[in-house]
């Protein structure tokens, strides 16, 4: 789910760049830099979530799309909407692997016998 909102999102940044050049005074290739900038680190740093730190650099760009804002009023509306469902992915994703994880524990106490079906010998 946290793929899927980076992916969204970097989408929505690179999008940006027509918007910077057309309301900002900021010149075109600095317009670009910044909106295909950020929408491919959103799309790459989708790529990066099964590590740790990903969600870290995840966490980065929610703060670089809100600061977005400073250019583009609307990026602050869109920084935060986008914030928000990384938050819920995030969290929710946690919450989500504690509990298998608990699950499988329980599963294994209950079942000293079964085969590790999970190992990978």
């Amino acid at each position: 789910m946290a793929a899927a909102v980076l992916v969204l999102e970097g989408i929505i940044l690179g999008l940006t760049a027509p918007v910077l050049v057309r309301f900002t005074d900021i010149s075109a290739g600095v317009a670009i830099g910044i909106g295909v900038g950020l929408g491919l680190a959103c799309v790459l740093t989708a790529g990066l979530l099964r590590k740790e730190w990903g969600y870290g650099v995840g966490w980065a760009l929610q703060v670089a799309a809100l600061a977005l804002g400073f250019l583009v009023p609307a990026m602050f509306f869109l920084g935060a909407i986008f914030a928000a469902l990384w938050a819920t992915a995030d969290l929710m994703g946690r919450k989500i692997e504690r509990e298998r994880g608990a699950a499988w524990a329980a599963y294994d106490a209950s079942h000293p016998d079964a085969p590790d079906v999970l190992s990978q010998d």
